[in-house]
């Protein structure tokens, strides 16, 4: 039986077998759902108005029960009031206790406020459990799916917009079960990736150790109900850990070993800094964006597990592992970084006419690319001030990674901080860098000094490769509307791509709301969101629009290029045991440095001789005067030793800097140097490798000579480069704005793979796409997914065995030996196949005489419809013979029976007469 509910409050029974309704039921509300009660013989419906009628099939004639439970009950009698409308309700018998009333909505329209609920009804007792997000769909999980039996309900799986929970019905608190499943990989929007392959085995388990101390208490002390399918892991040895950094600071570690992913432990950056406060002070009110603490870069170090987070509010916050609680305050420092050449071109009048009534007021200084930034009331400048205040109160931080240094850029002269490009760190010397459009700081985390805070442009020196037009000095600290608008269009809009929230929209929508956002700011200073849209001339908004779909910072190294984009970005950082100048005859730590327009500069660091010194003397960063060139923005940063291996940088074993083991607190630093020995050939023995938007490069160190170079793209370029490992080898992988992903082979630069894979469609994956090791690499394919993908052969051929199966595999049961008195005295026949009663294999072959009998398709009948001529009558006619061959072997097989009965019956005949021949009448 079929019962269905319809919106005009008609209930229908439907016959499946007779295929008509056996019953029709009517009401005043509309049906949301049907439920069987009470074994078969009820059914309940759940209505518009919040109630919940039940009833009885032998007189539907009228409900003969109808509550509403969460409306309020009248003082005069009348009729409750109504609710909201109850969704879905399921009816659950139990054998030893009360039934299951379980629905979704119904509740009270005087708590609007409230968030999306499930009820549970039990006896007398009502739960409501409040949900996260709206509810989509429940089912309850049963010991059996049959109404007309007890069917015994243990738990509710709850489906939400953006999360499944499973709440446990066994106990009378009715907590939910621990999910083992990433449910919540979107729960704050993903900014950006990073992915580690044949990482430290033992990073796994402690992760997962301090991430379990972090999980909330009350769950279901039960196992996880759904336990259908099989994982296979298949031949894949190695870890591998994701970590995803969220728009709301926060940041996740996941085991993404073989084909599972695991949340093992998530760090909040957020918790280093105050609570922001809107509305106080009116005249230097902080007007602070939906994310202040999106996450924007990230550098990890397995090895040492440093761990370190820039945000869009021009910070960075260096964190160490530790597996013990600690209550200490949190160092932080402050880093005034700012382009000092002014370099504001005035435009003419003819070109952008200036906007009236706006040259009196001061622009509101907000970056478009989605940091907080505070607005000034006329008169006053911001000045040595950052973006969000530091706890100085000590903090309680729980064992994990723990907040050791926040660095912070400050504001110049009104001018709010422009947001970090680049970051790189390096536990052996105990150094942080990070670089934006303006320079270049480093800081020592070891000693929390600030070593270096220069701009590009004085990282030259002497040796700057383009003749840079001088710039006039500013007149005044305060911003003429018509130049800030020109500067909004020609410093800005290379980090309009950088958006937060923008990432999620089409890349058209891309190239309208920045530009306008922008101009309509210069128009109100005090305005956050602008809403009026200005036309712009149709060479700018045609280049405007080329850079805003090529994500790129900087796309030329030409002059002109230097003329309209006066500021260089650093797009790229690494450390390593080089060669700083060409006449070095030994290695040392340098720390190469990539800007925007394909230049490459090599900082010398001079570190103490030896380990005791480190926290006492200081070290010295000095620019060495070598300088290389590229087409492009740099991506990325390699070293191969003579024989082609890649060189890892130098790193610092971890150790708990908070244990409770004195003699690990006084230990030396550990450090692993991958510098190659004396013994070694002191030549031309090191190669660096250098990507950028279009070439890659490989030069040889120390005499710089560039052996190979390779250019990737003429028309695209490069979104992502890494120098990964591959079946032993060394390769550099390329993800191209077209969609090709390309690998080239190293020092040789030859192409061993190009694979149009993806367009880049969505700003998304262009921030999420990167490489890792053994042939790997993912990107967010969607706001809640994450696609993995590979280009190595092995992984392929594995691939199959490490898929999961959705059935779990069970041996088929023995047959039971069927007993000499069940045969004989049985019920039901057993069932034989006939080949096996009539096969030749026990039969034995036929007679010659007997028609063989060839299986036809349905004899004369199967053929009628069959075309008419020669075929079809030879077809008729081999049919007609084929049963006629049947029924002549049918009456052979008679004949042969009556002529061994007439035998049977003859040899009888004459035993008989044998046995009364000499018998006498009266013997008989």
């Amino acid at each position: 039986q079929l019962l269905i509910g319809y919106e005009n409050g008609t209930v229908v029974l439907w016959d499946l077998r007779s295929k008509r309704a056996d019953l029709r039921a009517y009401y005043d509300e509309a049906i949301h759902s049907v439920a069987w009660h009470h074994e078969g013989k009820q059914f309940m419906c759940s209505h518009s108005d919040g109630s919940l009628t039940l009833w009885n099939l032998k007189s539907p004639n009228r409900p003969f029960q109808t509550t509403i439970p969460h409306g309020k009950i009248q003082r005069d009698g009348k009729k409750p009031e109504s609710c909201k409308p109850i969704l879905k309700v399921e009816y659950k018998t139990c054998k030893n206790s009360e039934p299951f009333v379980i629905f979704s909505g119904g509740l009270s329209y005087d708590k609007a406020c409230r968030r999306p609920s499930l009820t549970i009804m039990h006896g007398k007792a009502i739960t409501v459990l409040e949900m996260d997000h709206p509810i989509v769909d429940f089912l309850t999980l049963c010991e059996t799916p049959y109404p007309n039996e007890f069917q015994e309900p243990y738990a509710v799986v709850v489906l939400l917009e953006k999360d499944l929970i499973v709440v446990d019905l066994t106990q009378s608190n009715f907590p939910i079960f621990e999910n083992p499943y990433p449910i919540d990989i979107h729960e704050s929007p993903v900014t950006c990736t990073e992915y580690f392959a044949d990482c430290p085995p033992d990073l796994i388990p402690v992760l997962y150790s301090v991430g379990a101390k972090h999980k909330k208490q009350g769950y279901s002390n039960k196992e996880w109900p759904i336990s259908g399918g099989a994982w296979n892991l298949g031949a894949q040895t190695y870890p591998e850990i994701i970590i995803t950094g969220h728009a709301d600071g926060s940041v996740k570690f996941w085991d993404a070993s073989a084909i599972t992913l695991q949340m093992l432990y998530k760090l909040k950056t957020s918790k280093v800094f105050e609570k922001q406060k809107l509305g106080e002070g009116k005249a230097t009110a902080e007007i602070v964006e939906e994310d202040p603490f999106a996450v924007q870069m990230m550098y990890w170090c397995p090895e040492s597990r440093i761990f370190c987070v820039s945000g869009v509010s021009a910070y960075v916050v260096v964190y160490r592992f530790s597996k013990h609680e600690v209550n200490t305050e949190i160092a932080s420092l402050e880093v005034r970084l700012q382009y000092e050449v002014e370099d504001i071109i005035t435009p003419e009048p003819e070109i952008i006419p200036p906007f009236p009534d706006a040259s009196s007021q001061l622009p509101s200084l907000k970056s478009l690319s989605g940091s907080t930034n505070t607005v000034a009331c006329e008169g006053t400048m911001k000045d040595s001030i950052p973006c969000l205040s530091v706890k100085t109160r000590p903090v309680r931080m729980p064992p994990g990674y723990q907040a050791d240094l926040v660095i912070q850029l400050v504001w110049v002269d009104g001018e709010p901080p422009q947001q970090i490009t680049s970051l790189a760190v390096n536990s052996a010397y105990g150094l942080v860098a990070f670089g934006n459009c303006n320079g270049l700081a480093v800081v020592d985390f070891m000693q929390k000094t600030v070593l270096l805070s220069m701009g590009t442009l004085d990282l030259y020196g002497s040796s700057d490769p383009y003749q840079r037009q001088p710039r006039s000095p500013r007149k005044s600290k305060q911003f003429a509307a018509d130049n800030f608008c020109m500067r909004g269009l020609s410093n800005f809009y290379p980090d309009l791509t950088k958006r937060i929230r923008t990432s999620y929209q089409s890349l058209t929508e891309l190239s309208d709301s920045p530009v306008s956002l922008e101009l309509e700011r210069c128009k109100s200073p005090t305005s956050v969101k602008g809403s009026r849209k200005l036309s712009l001339p149709t060479d700018l908004k045609t280049d405007l629009e080329n850079r805003e779909n090529s994500f790129s910072r900087s796309r030329s190294s030409s002059v002109s290029s230097i003329d309209r984009d006066s500021k260089e970005a650093i797009t790229a950082l690494y450390f390593m045991e080089s060669f700083a100048r060409k006449n070095d005859s030994a290695v040392s730590p340098c720390l190469w440095v990539g800007t925007g327009l394909g230049m490459v500069l090599i900082l010398s660091l001079n570190l103490p001789a030896s380990d005791d010194l480190r926290q006492s003397e200081p070290v010295m960063v000095s620019p060495s005067g070598t300088v290389l060139t590229l087409k492009g923005a740099v991506l990325t940063f390699a070293c191969l030793d003579c024989m082609g291996t890649l060189t890892h940088p130098p790193y610092e074993v971890w150790r708990d800097p908070h244990s409770a083991d004195d003699g690990e607190k006084t230990r030396k630093r550990k450090l692993v140097m991958h510098s190659p020995s004396s013994s070694q050939d002191m030549g031309d023995h090191q190669f660096a490798v250098i990507c950028s938007e279009k070439q890659a490069k490989v030069f040889s160190l120390p005499s710089q000579t560039c052996l190979y170079v390779h250019n990737i793209t003429e028309t695209s370029f490069l979104l992502r480069a890494d120098v990964v490992t591959l079946c032993n080898s060394v390769c550099l992988a390329c993800f191209c704005a077209n969609g090709h992903i390309m690998t080239l082979s190293l020092p040789s630069l030859r192409p061993l793979l190009d694979i149009n894979y993806l367009p880049v469609t969505d700003m998304r994956i262009a921030r999420t796409f990167c490489f890792t090791n053994e042939g790997q690499a993912l990107y967010l394919s969607s706001p809640t997914e994450i696609q993995r993908l590979t280009y190595s052969q092995e992984m392929c051929d594995n691939l199959q065995d490490m898929l999961g199966d959705l059935f779990t595999p069970v041996e088929t049961p023995e047959a039971q030996n069927r007993g000499f008195l069940k045969g004989l005295f049985g019920g039901s026949g057993q069932a034989f196949d006939r080949e096996e009663l009539f096969g030749e294999a026990t039969a034995g072959k036929a007679s010659r005489s007997l028609a063989q009998h060839i299986p036809g398709s349905g004899g004369i009948e199967g053929v009628r419809g069959a075309a008419g001529g020669v075929i079809g009558d030879l077809t008729r006619a081999r049919i007609a013979l084929d049963e006629r061959g049947q029924k002549l072997g049918e009456l052979d097989e008679r004949t042969a029976s009556m002529m061994a009965s007439a035998e049977a019956f003859s040899k009888h005949a004459h035993e008989v007469m044998l046995k009364y021949k000499d018998k006498k009448w009266y013997q008989f």
